[in-house]
């Protein structure tokens, strides 16, 4: 009954998406088709830890990256003139890009794939609706059923923390995001490395010889504290999920030039 008084809106729309309109429109378009759906199957209750929507130029198609059910971040790519979808996980080392499951390599070639990866590189995390695109007829079945799960791309463990939605992530998102909503590495690295070369506590622990980590972990956590002005720093093991959330947005390592630094101060030692 919902379905059907909006059958021909949705239909209209469609079609707007399948003749080649404009990229603005286009993407006008899926937003709206994206709004009735998720009012019609409830799929807006349904947040996921992603980046934005990026339009790609190679295919048309919209992806972003994601937080994994399994761990580590995967790409997902929309394409707007049917209803195919691609999962591809991403390399933490090489930041290259694996399928996940069968992918039709006509409609997802390896040029739109790297535009994907690109596109997104440095885009921040936050909670966003799970995004399900579908044709017309597709989304007024959907109203009618329970919509599926997609185990590929869901959110992560319940148990796993969760760093996206804390004080501190939100805070260096908001201090080093640059004019386009990317995370500006090379100023965040800067700004840490003058912490650390400031401290007199990571004076300390170098002259104690602390390992690495234990020395990124003082740096992170410090300097989270201090942009999100708490009067107390994380714990160890929200630490740790922070730095790999800010890794994960850059797969390159969130803290290449920290590490490099405190190395040098450990071979002083």
């Amino acid at each position: 009954m919902r379905a059907a008084g909006i059958r021909f809106y949705l239909s209209s729309i469609s079609n707007f998406v399948a003749f080649n309109t404009p990229k603005n429109k286009t993407y006008l378009c899926f937003c709206v088709i994206m709004s009735v759906y998720q009012i019609l199957t409830g799929d807006n209750k349904m947040n996921i830890i992603r980046t934005k929507a990026v339009e790609l130029e190679t295919i048309p198609a919209l992806a972003y990256k994601q937080k994994l059910s399994a761990g580590g971040a995967g790409i997902k790519i929309h394409r707007l003139d049917n209803a195919a979808t691609a999962v591809f996980t991403l390399d933490r080392r090489t930041g290259g890009a694996t399928a996940y499951g069968k992918v039709d390599g006509a409609l997802f070639p390896e040029a739109a794939i790297a535009e994907a990866i690109e596109a997104t590189v440095g885009l921040p995390y936050a909670t966003h609706a799970r995004v399900v695109l579908k044709s017309a007829a597709a989304a007024v079945a959907a109203a009618e059923a329970e919509p599926a799960v997609d185990d590929a791309v869901l959110e992560s463990e319940a148990d796993k923390i969760d760093m996206v939605s804390s004080r501190e992530y939100n805070a260096i998102i908001k201090e080093y995001a640059d004019a386009n909503g990317k995370l500006d590495y090379k100023r965040l690295n800067k700004e840490f490395i003058q912490f650390a070369s400031k401290s007199k506590t990571v004076s300390e622990l170098v002259s104690k010889g602390a390992g690495l980590d234990e020395l990124i972990a003082f740096a992170v956590k410090n300097r989270a504290a201090y942009l999100a002005k708490a009067k107390d720093t994380v714990s160890d093991g929200e630490a740790a999920a922070l730095i790999e959330t800010l890794d994960e947005i850059n797969p390159r390592s969130a803290f290449k030039e920290l590490s490099a630094h405190l190395k040098r101060l450990l071979a002083k030692k």
